[in-house]
């Protein structure tokens, strides 16, 4: 009986032991930036996809005034948002930014009817800002009483909107602006005049109370840094990671103000928990505050104005102005929209493009135009966008993009293409030449990649035509190029899509 017993304890710690080992060999990435570079930062499904829709949406889009940043601002005495706020709210003390959370009722939120504007403007993925800098959290949270199901709409925005977007097999995204939510300068005076608030969002802790509440902290960000990384940063990561399985977890500014072990952690974490669930994700950055090695660049309103050596990624907003929904909000035309899309893909990125809900939950006429009006371009001719790749070079005319990040947005906005510029991508033996604008009816086009010295890249060509077009393309090789006659019937579109399909040589 004893020897019974013994061979039972055996294997049971057998088990046990074989069940550790198993689990340690299951956990590929370690909280360290050489093992996290065994990530493939893009995965194919991300570089085909081309295109996502996210949205500025929250408690920031009830006073629809100046910006999703009036939060901040409503705060610092003798800014516009201030004074408007006063003006319409009256005293802080007696209204503050929490008193708009009730007011964010989203009764016209619709999650089936977005999704389905997200897939017919083209998108492949989409999401929500999952929760900007203000802390409050569009999911059903348990780690702060701020989120959506607990307060305002009462709805898990978040959860409705994968469940929609599974259902058309779409990617889920989710946006974290959080890293600036932390009350880093509460008592540091001397701090706030010196450096005006720039590590955290609120420039004071604004609830303003005599006795403060505890459950305002929360929201305000009034927490011991090293409670507010663990269970606040982290663990807001870490249960929307749980709950959902987003596939790209991208970042705003400010990330670079995380300890870098924590976001080792996050990385190891959402990583580590992807590979049990069988996905290849993405994580995305905005500054210099993940290694590349694994993770995804992004430009905030500007682009690269030279092909990217990886893939890369530009988050632009369909409007001028906001990127949250204020009254009077100007929105771009559909054609300077698909023009960026078309440049981005040609230079190996992808587009995410933000619209403005109202705080009701309803987006707005002229912007589902706008997503409309692409997606009918990409039904007819998306062939030349998704899932294709950069050829040797991402085009050619006069129309030049400025060089860097965010501090160009408005150079960037001044960009305006024409027939004269062209944009090439590429997939298998076929060559997409999209012209950004109507060519004349038979005007002649000269495309100078194509010249005699680039033989080699190109192979010989086989077949040349306009997409939606039934007339005749005539062509032939230069010295200068493939110069192409067009037809007498050019498609009424906002770009042109020439298809060249080739053969070795």
């Amino acid at each position: 009986m004893k020897k019974i017993l013994l061979l039972i304890f055996l294997v049971h710690i057998t088990a046990c032991v074989s069940g550790k080992k198993i689990e340690k060999e299951t956990k590929k990435y370690d909280e360290n930036w050489d093992s996290l570079a065994k990530h493939k930062e893009s995965p194919d499904w991300f570089s085909d996809s081309k295109l996502g829709i996210y949205f500025h949406w929250g408690v920031y889009s009830v006073p629809a005034f100046g910006g999703e940043w009036y939060p901040r601002n409503m705060y610092i005495p003798g800014h516009g948002f201030n004074k408007h706020h006063l003006e319409t709210y009256g005293d802080l003390q007696e209204f503050g930014y929490h008193d708009f959370v009730p007011m964010f009722k989203a009764e016209k939120f619709d999650a089936k009817a977005w999704v389905d504007l997200f897939e017919k403007a083209g998108a492949r993925f989409a999401g929500p800002v999952a929760e900007h800098h203000d802390g409050f959290s569009m999911w059903d949270s348990e780690v702060t009483p701020w989120n959506s199901m607990a307060k305002g709409p009462k709805k898990d925005i978040l959860g409705e909107l994968k469940r929609e977007l599974d259902k058309k097999n779409m990617k889920l995204i989710a946006t974290f602006h959080h890293s600036k939510q932390l009350q880093r300068y509460n008592g540091k005076e001397e701090s706030a005049k010196e450096h005006h608030f720039k590590d955290s969002h609120y420039p004071m802790y604004p609830g303003l109370e005599p006795e403060r509440s505890k459950e305002l902290d929360y929201l305000y960000g009034n927490i011991p840094e090293d409670k507010w990384l663990e269970d606040i940063w982290f663990g807001k990561l870490k249960e929307v990671i749980d709950k959902y399985n987003p596939d790209i977890m991208w970042f705003d500014s400010w990330l670079d103000r995380i300890p870098e072990d924590y976001r080792a952690k996050f990385c190891a974490y959402y990583l580590n928990e992807a590979e049990k669930w069988n996905k290849e994700v993405v994580i995305v950055r905005k500054q210099d505050d993940l290694p590349l090695d694994f993770s995804v660049d992004d430009l905030e309103k500007s682009r690269k104005n030279k092909m990217g050596d990886k893939v890369w990624m530009t988050d632009e907003t369909i409007s001028k102005g906001s990127w949250c929904y204020t009254e009077n909000l100007t929105i771009k035309p559909t054609k300077d929209v698909l023009h960026v899309l078309i440049d981005i893909v040609s230079k190996n990125g992808v587009l995410l493009l933000n619209v403005s809900p109202k705080a009701d939950g309803s987006i707005p006429l002229n912007q589902q135009q706008v997503l409309l009006g692409m997606g009918d371009w990409l039904k007819k001719y998306g062939e030349a966008i998704y899932g294709t790749r950069p050829w040797f070079t991402y085009g050619e005319g006069p129309t030049k993009e400025p060089d860097g990040h965010f501090k160009n947005a408005k150079k960037f906005l001044k960009v305006k293409y024409s027939d004269k510029d062209v944009r090439y991508t590429t997939k298998e033996r076929t060559i997409y030449a999209t012209i950004l604008g109507k060519p004349d009816s038979e005007k002649l086009i000269t495309l100078e990649a194509f010249k005699k010295e680039n033989a080699s890249r190109i192979g010989k060509i086989d077949k040349v035509e306009v997409l939606g077009s039934t007339g005749e393309i005539t062509w032939r090789l230069t010295e200068g190029g493939l110069q192409l006659k067009m037809p007498k019937l050019v498609p009424d579109e906002m770009a042109i899509v020439v298809k060249i399909v080739t053969k070795p040589l």
